[in-house]
């Protein structure tokens, strides 16, 4: 691909996650734009890796996609296990029986099984957490390469506001600071400049 074509990939890809969530919350389409847009942001930058000559720019965000991945899959393990433990604490043998729901709730051991799960969601949240933040460190440096070989500053910008956006989805402002560091990025593929081709050698 050429560099313009490759550009213009990043750049919708980079669109495309900064419209996927406003379409999330009425219609399933918008966790698909993110998806697509994701996929085309990373070919964008395996050809921009491969044209650099710096296989950092790719392999970074290849390893910040893994990272999220594996956060996702450990939150929801930690939480899962936790709640097949309560279910099996609490000893019910007829989830259609009344008269067994009630006596449970009045015991001691259901205010303890609400405290277990309780425990479990916070462990997950906190692994979760502790993978974004991670992720958005690798992502970071795969922008600040693309930054320091594209001459495109916006790029290391948008990687820095990432970042702080994971830090911050502890206290929710994050989710709009990464969400507009997808504009940042679109904008930053489309201003990068093809590279400057070398006039032919003067004949003597």
């Amino acid at each position: 691909m050429d560099f313009q074509t490759i550009k213009y990939l990043g750049g919708v890809g980079a669109l495309l996650l900064f419209i996927g969530p406003l379409f999330s919350f009425g219609h399933s389409l918008g966790g698909l734009a993110s998806l697509v847009g994701f996929i085309l942001v990373l070919i964008a930058l395996k050809s921009f890796a491969d044209h650099y000559k710096d296989a950092g720019i790719f392999n970074n965000a290849l390893y910040s996609f893994i990272t999220c991945i594996v956060g996702v899959v450990l939150a929801a393990g930690v939480f899962i296990a936790t709640a097949l433990t309560v279910v099996a604490d609490l000893g019910i043998t007829d989830w259609t029986n009344v008269a067994e729901w009630t006596t449970l709730v009045t015991s001691e051991t259901a205010l303890d099984s609400i405290l277990t799960l309780i425990g479990g969601a916070i462990i997950a949240i906190i692994v979760l957490f502790v993978f974004a933040i991670l992720a958005a460190w690798l992502y970071r440096k795969s922008l600040i390469k693309l930054a320091s070989k594209s001459g495109v500053g916006l790029f290391g910008t948008a990687g820095l506001l990432y970042l702080v956006g994971a830090v911050l989805t502890i206290v929710l402002i994050g989710f709009l600071l990464t969400w507009i560091s997808s504009l940042l990025i679109a904008i930053a593929f489309f201003s990068m400049k093809p590279p400057a081709v070398e006039p032919p050698p003067s004949p003597p």
